[in-house]
């Protein structure tokens, strides 16, 4: 007689492919996803799986059957963890560009291949959003492992998650100063408070009149304001520690602010200090409508708001601060936004010095005279 098999069992088929089952610790009966040409390859795949079973890696087949939609939804729905603006933004990525290419797909069908595929055709488009997207959907395999649903993550695409934007103009002072003559009366502080000290957008939305320390020369930033989709608005505590930060306001624009206070905010210490045109909080699209018409008429039209915080950040970086001085400044709990600063200023100081090198030159038209040879 010949050896009976201790686990699982492979028989030949009519069509002549040999098919391999086994059971499960419960006793639950599972098929090769496939059959096999030999019997040998039924036999090497059923001792793979037991293998799998004695270390504890076995990943049931069935598990891995819930499609990619049903199984993201369930992973946004277990975070309670996100910020509502998050949470949006997650949610916007998988409805806009991962569920529409593997949505109905099996979580563990889904190729390498196919997330290659995808991410070349949104990065040729979109490259930022590739990489948020990629990084996203990169996330959900983690946590489908770490669930014991999939035994591989099909995003292998190196460097597939990182972010390469476009380098951002940086403003020019005068450039500065137009942008703000070309806002509202009301409006203008937010674009010298912006650029002179780095705040971003939500920052400058939520600062109240007790967050203003105009004789001191400070500015708090305690809270930011985020708008959600449905038009909700939250103001809501900066993310990290670094993010809740004290910053020096420099001299230049400490008479316009106290201006601007004396004739656009309410005395009360939690009034506003940026709003709407009958009082309440500064909506996004109401700051870049404004925004839109100054860049015009200053004639900067590729500049971003944001870009104001990239110019300060330079700006800074430029007077030769340290990178614990720009995370400080940045609210940056990481180095790396710092250290970019500081490396585009030393870019920037190669320049000079090759400009400085130019003023050496003879001019061309100076007469060549001709080095005597010692005897």
């Amino acid at each position: 007689m010949g050896k009976r098999r201790r686990f699982g069992a492979v028989r030949k088929l009519p069509s002549g492919r040999w098919q391999a089952r086994y059971r499960d610790r419960t006793g639950v009966l599972h098929s090769a996803p496939s059959t096999f040409v030999r019997k040998g390859d039924a036999d090497a795949w059923l001792a793979g799986v037991e293998t799998d079973l004695k270390r504890g890696q076995w990943i049931d087949p069935k598990a891995g059957q819930v499609t990619v939609e049903a199984y993201t939804e369930r992973w946004l729905g277990n975070r309670p963890d996100l910020a509502n603006s998050t949470r949006q933004k997650y949610d916007d990525l998988l409805r806009l560009h991962i569920v529409p290419a593997f949505g109905d797909l099996e979580l563990a069908s889904v190729e390498p291949s196919a997330v290659r595929g995808w991410w070349a055709e949104l990065s040729e488009r979109h490259p930022t959003t590739a990489a948020k997207a990629y990084r996203l959907l990169n996330s959900v395999y983690r946590t489908a492992i770490d669930d014991g649903i999939v035994g591989r993550n099909p995003c292998q695409v190196k460097g597939g998650g990182n972010e390469n934007p476009p380098e951002r103009p940086v403003a020019a002072v005068a450039q500065v100063a137009a942008l703000a003559g070309a806002m509202p009366e009301r409006l203008r502080c937010i674009v010298l408070l912006a650029a002179w000290c780095g705040l971003r957008s939500g920052e400058l939305a939520a600062l109240r009149r007790k967050d203003l320390d105009v004789l001191g020369g400070f500015v708090n930033v305690r809270e930011s304001m985020e708008q959600l989709h449905d038009g909700t608005i939250n103001f809501k505590a900066p993310k990290t520690k670094a993010g809740r930060r004290r910053i020096a306001i420099p001299g230049n624009i400490t008479e316009d602010l106290a201006g601007h206070l004396a004739a656009h905010v309410e005395p009360s210490p939690d009034a506003l200090v940026f709003t709407g045109k009958q009082g309440g909080p500064l909506r996004h699209h109401v700051l870049h409508g404004y925004w839109d018409t100054a860049r015009q008429a200053a004639g900067v039209p590729e500049l971003h708001f944001h870009d104001l915080r990239h110019t300060s950040n330079t700006w800074a970086a430029a007077t030769g601060a340290s990178t614990r001085e720009l995370m400080v400044r940045m609210g940056q709990s990481s180095p790396r936004a710092a250290l970019m600063y500081q490396h585009a200023t030393s870019d920037r100081d190669r320049v000079l010095a090759a400009a400085m090198a130019k003023l050496a030159e003879p001019p061309a038209d100076a007469p060549v005279v001709p080095i005597r040879k010692r005897n």
